[in-house]
């Protein structure tokens, strides 16, 4: 398989993805209980007024119909209008996005830097104690529950020793330096919260997959060269061993986003997934909608960058 190939067939993969995610999202909102039209108007509206709003948002039309107008706005780029705030859809969204980038991102980042060193530490010292308590990391980070570990966090760090803020983005009336200092303390509980129910998969990944790669022929051939063992284990081995980790960090970003609805909505951080919670309360189909359309595409395209870096790294998956 040639590589536009390879490149074309993963873009055509991550478009289906995105056009079932659009639909199941439809059709799920349309499940949940309650009238579209108390969240547009007064519940003591009269029955004319809640059929001419339902007729105004195209809410009166059959499901299926409402489906095609849906598609047709998305290739126009309209999200539609937020039933709440009677603004688009996308400038809700735009005002919350770089909140949940600024989080998601520096989650990632620290779990990578954290989880790649320690997994490499236990790969290492394979059945010492170094070992076995990275393990026990690695089993409990995978063990907790986002709003059980930022709970936890908040009562700790924020109420109990009060080194962090306890809810919001920043602190209102800081400008400047004061501003950015601000936004990094809020940043700190959400960030590490997300960082820890992440942490053991990386963790547990890097020590298996280079405990394989260390017994390969090319490492015996090394140390029967008289190569250090450092220099074996971080130039060689190592860089075998991070192709799973390149993947995962693809496939973990799905389970990144998820948490960040979760995170976001513990402690009060204006992001998306804070936006969805608010939304579901007030039955704000467009802005859901439209919220969850964009951490889809975040997370497929994510994946498919993933897929096809890993193609070009790797030349067997491009044959497989």
């Amino acid at each position: 398989m040639s590589r536009l190939s390879f490149v074309l067939r993963r873009i055509g993969r991550g478009l289906f993805t995105i056009l079932f995610a659009v639909t199941v999202t439809f059709l799920l909102l349309r499940l949940l209980p309650g009238d579209p039209a108390l969240a547009i108007a007064s519940p003591n509206m009269t029955e004319e007024t809640r059929a001419a709003l339902l007729q105004q948002y195209g809410l009166d039309k059959p499901l299926f119909v409402q489906y095609l107008i849906y598609l047709g706005q998305l290739l126009q780029g309209n999200f539609g209008t937020s039933f709440t705030q009677s603004i688009p859809v996308m400038n809700v969204l735009m005002q919350r996005l770089p909140w949940t980038l600024l989080l998601t991102f520096t989650a990632l980042i620290i779990t990578v830097l954290v989880g790649v060193p320690l997994g490499v530490l236990a790969a290492s010292r394979r059945g010492k104690l170094a070992d076995k308590v990275v393990q026990v990391i690695g089993v409990t980070g995978q063990s907790l529950f986002v709003p059980s570990i930022g709970v936890l966090l908040l009562f700790v760090f924020g109420l109990m020793l009060g080194w962090f803020p306890i809810g919001g983005a920043y602190s209102s009336g800081t400008y400047g330096m004061d501003w950015y200092r601000s936004v990094a303390s809020h940043l700190v509980l959400p960030a590490t919260s997300l960082m820890l129910i992440q942490l053991g998969s990386y963790v547990l990944t890097m020590r298996s997959t280079l405990i394989d790669a260390l017994q390969e022929d090319y490492v015996t051939l090394a140390k029967a060269n008289g190569l250090p063992y450092r220099r074996i284990l971080w130039r060689h081995a190592l860089r075998n061993a991070l192709l799973p980790t390149t993947t995962l960090i693809g496939l973990q970003l799905g389970f990144l986003v998820g948490g960040a609805v979760l995170t976001e909505t513990v402690f009060a951080y204006p992001g998306i997934g804070r936006g969805i919670y608010e939304a579901v309360t007030q039955l704000d189909f467009p802005v859901l909608q439209g919220a969850f359309l964009l951490l889809a595409i975040t997370v497929v395209v994510a994946n498919m960058v993933t897929d096809i870096i890993y193609g070009f790294l790797d030349p067997r998956v491009k044959t497989s």
